[in-house]
Formats: structure tokens, sequence, C-alpha cells
């Protein structure tokens, strides 16, 4: 393969890998994987909040790699998969332990009055009912299982055809345009 042709490939392959991160990304404000959107959450703990966007670790794992004719997208981060994937995960004893631990810390920020009674204000009421999820949960057997629904943010899809058909048409086009010269 001459030197143009390489250089072009080079291109085509940054060209990818800088326009389906971009994509990516904004999957996580779009809240859903191109046109398909991400399902609801069904816990309390952040209602309205954005879907997979907490800290946003799972946004930032999110790392590319280009090789000579390829670009892979990855993610290492614990969460990526069953949320990409969807799945069921099974709960430990030490999830078990966790969730209690949870529930302690929401019933121990709860605002009382003088008299040692809960106060009826919308701060307390969300804390008891973040409370309640962590007991639900912690009340779960071990064993049993909590699905999780696929959430899907990095991978193949029309979208991601397109774009790249797109991005190789255009890199050909300006190489036939400006690079090739006839000799």
């Amino acid at each position: 393969m001459d030197d143009q042709m390489q250089r072009m490939l080079r291109r085509i392959i940054r060209d990818v890998q800088v326009e389906l991160g971009d994509e990516f990304n904004k999957n996580f404000e779009r809240q859903a994987f191109f046109a398909k959107p991400w399902q609801r959450r069904k816990s309390p703990l952040r209602p309205g909040g954005a879907i997979l966007v907490d800290s946003g670790s799972l946004r930032r794992s999110i790392k590319s790699r280009a090789g000579e004719s390829s670009v892979t997208f990855e993610s290492h981060h614990p969460a990526a998969a069953i949320h990409n994937e969807g799945g069921e995960i099974v709960v430990t004893e030490k999830m078990r332990k966790f969730f209690w631990r949870k529930y302690y810390e929401a019933q121990g920020s709860l605002g009382r009055k003088k008299n040692g009674e809960l106060r009826r204000d919308k701060y307390n009421l969300r804390l008891t009912t973040e409370a309640v999820f962590w007991r639900n949960m912690a009340l779960m057997k071990k064993g049993s299982k909590i699905k999780m629904p696929q959430r899907q943010f990095i991978g193949n899809a029309p979208e991601v055809e397109k774009a790249v058909r797109e991005i190789i048409e255009e890199n050909v086009e300006k190489y036939f345009n400006n690079d090739c010269k006839l000799q």
C-alpha cells in the first residue's frame, strides 16, 4: 500500500475514533442508546436524576484504542458490563451488610424535634423513603436476584454504521480530490 493510502487509512481510523467517542458520550446526555431510550429507574434514591450518571465515573471510563485497521471502545468500570448488556445480580451476604449500613445511615440523618419526634418535612419524608428502600434491599434473601435492565451506551447500531460510512466516504472523496495527483 502506498504512503498516501496509509495516511488516508490512519485519518479514517482517527476520525472514526473521535466521532464515535463523542456519540457514545452523548448517549449519557440523551439517556438513550442513540434512538432507543433507557428504561427509567425504579429506585426512589434519585428520582428524576440522570440515568447511569451518579459520579460520572462510568461515563469517563469509556476508552478507545486505535489499531492499524480498527477502533475498539471499552470500559473497565465494574458496572459497565451489567448496564450495557443487562442481566441479573445475585444478592450476597456482603451486599446485604452494605444495604443494612445504608439503611442505618439514612435513618440516622433524619431531623428530629426537640422532644425527639421526627419532623414531618420534605427532607425527612425523602430520607424515610430512602431508608425503606435500603431496608427492603437488606431483607432480600441471600441468593435472590436483582434484575438490571439493559441500558446500552457502547456498541454497534445503525447510527454507528452510518457514521463510519460517512467518515469513509468523506475521507475517500477528500483523497481523490486533493491528495491523489495523477502524473
